[in-house]
C-alpha cells in the first residue's frame, strides 16, 4: 500500500466506524423510548378500553420499535462473536414478544378464554427473558467501548439486573401457581389472600427496578457514544 493509499484507507475506516456508531446510537435511542412505551401500552391494552379503537396495533408498534433498535445495533462490530450471540438472542425474544402481543387485546376482549391467558403468561415470561438478555447485550457492548468507568458500571449493574430478573422469573411462576392453587385447605384462605397481594407488589418492584436501571445504562451508553463521535470529528 502506497503512502497516498494509507490516508484513504484510514478515512474509509473512520467513516465506517462513525456510520456504525451512528446506527448504534440510533438503536439505543429506540430501546430507551421503546422499553417504557412497551410496558405502558401493553398493560393498557390488556386491562383497559381506551386503546380499543386501535386494537392491538399500538402494542405491535412499540414491540416493533424494540426490534428496530436491536437491528440498528447489529451494524456495530459484526465480527465480535459474543456480542453478536447476545444480540441475536435478544432479537429472537423480541420477535416472540411481537408475535404474542396481539393476545393482550384478545384476552381483554375474552378474559375467560384459557388459551389467551396462557399466551399472556408466556408473553410475560418472554418479556422478562428479553430484558435479561438485553442486559447481556449492554454488558457486551460496554466491554467493547473504551470508557473504563462505563465498562465498570455496566458490568456491575447488568449483573444486579440479571439477578433481580432471575428472581422475578421465579416469583412470577410461584405467583401464578398460587393463583391457580384451588385445592388449598380453607384455613389457609387468609394467608393465601395476603400472599396474593404481597406477591403483586413484589412482582411490580422486581420488574420496575431492573427496567429503570436498564434505561439508565442505555442512556449513559448512548451519551458516551455520542461524545466519542463528536470528539472524533
Amino acid at each position: 500500500m502506497t503512502e497516498t493509499q494509507k490516508p484513504e484507507a484510514e478515512i474509509r475506516n473512520k467513516a465506517e466506524l462513525l456510520r456504525s456508531l451512528g446506527h448504534l446510537a440510533r438503536g439505543l435511542s429506540a430501546l430507551f423510548w421503546g422499553l417504557p412505551a412497551s410496558l405502558v401500552i401493553c398493560v393498557e391494552t390488556a386491562r383497559t378500553d381506551w386503546l380499543k379503537t386501535f386494537g392491538f396495533i399500538p402494542a405491535l408498534a412499540v414491540t416493533a420499535l424494540l426490534i428496530f433498535g436491536l437491528w440498528q445495533m447489529g451494524e456495530f462490530q459484526k465480527q465480535e462473536r459474543p456480542w453478536r450471540t447476545a444480540l441475536d438472542r435478544a432479537k429472537l425474544l423480541g420477535l416472540v414478544n411481537f408475535g404474542l402481543c396481539p393476545f393482550l387485546y384478545w384476552h381483554n376482549r375474552m378474559p375467560r378464554e384459557t388459551f389467551f391467558s396462557t399466551a399472556i403468561f408466556v408473553l410475560v415470561l418472554s418479556a422478562v427473558l428479553f430484558l435479561f438478555n438485553l442486559n447481556v447485550v449492554l454488558k457486551q457492548l460496554g466491554a467493547m467501548l473504551p470508557d473504563e468507568t462505563l465498562r465498570h458500571e455496566t458490568g456491575l449493574f447488568t449483573a444486579l439486573n440479571r439477578w433481580l430478573l432471575a428472581l422475578l422469573f421465579v416469583l412470577s411462576n410461584a405467583y401464578v401457581a398460587l393463583l391457580h392453587a384451588s385445592q388449598m385447605p380453607l384455613e389457609f384462605g387468609i394467608q393465601i389472600l395476603w400472599l396474593n397481594r404481597l406477591g403483586l407488589w413484589l412482582l411490580t418492584f422486581f420488574a420496575l427496578l431492573p427496567l429503570a436501571m436498564t434505561m439508565a445504562l442505555i442512556w449513559k451508553t448512548k451519551e458516551t457514544i455520542l461524545d466519542s463521535v463528536f470528539d472524533a470529528q
